[in-house]
């Protein structure tokens, strides 16, 4: 199986998320099922089968963390260097089309997100820059069309 790159901070999350999974959402999940049960006829209860659903989901969820967390390949981005953009680095790049810089770090699926200004390593716009230099372009074809994007900075930290 491959290993899943992820910061020591998305390890921690993915942690926590299994904890609280297990250690609150199971326990509720059974308590909701059991005074479901002592409503009587189950063919008819809504709050038994949303109960269900629930726990189906949270049964998923904990097989899907607990098989990351088992592959994960925690990359300590204060370690790295380089002038080429590799997993962890905090990018800043411009959209030429309409001259406006960006900047985010390159971080692991689970971790994403764009508010936080984590981007996936999976997205095309990360998949793009890896490699590249400080101003080098790198053109990324999105729903509306190709973006053109120029590399201007790279920072590990």
């Amino acid at each position: 199986m491959d290993k899943i790159p992820m910061t020591g901070h998305g390890f921690t999350q993915l942690e926590e998320e299994l904890r609280r999974l297990k250690f609150v959402e199971r326990p509720a999940v059974a308590r909701a099922l059991e005074e479901a049960r002592g409503h009587g006829d189950l063919s008819e209860n809504a709050e038994y089968e949303a109960a269900k659903e629930r726990q189906a989901f949270i049964e998923r969820r904990v097989a899907e963390v607990e098989t990351k967390l088992s592959r994960a390949q925690i990359i300590d981005t204060s370690k790295l260097t380089g002038d080429t953009v590799k997993f962890g680095a905090t990018v800043t790049v411009v959209d030429e089309d309409v001259d406006e810089e960006m900047s985010f770090q390159i971080v692991g699926e689970d971790e994403a997100d764009i508010k936080k200004h984590r981007l996936s390593i999976k997205s095309p716009l990360a998949r793009a820059l890896i490699g590249k230099q400080v101003g080098e372009a790198v053109e990324v074809r999105t729903p509306g069309g190709g973006k053109v994007y120029e590399l201007v900075k790279i920072v590990y930290r």
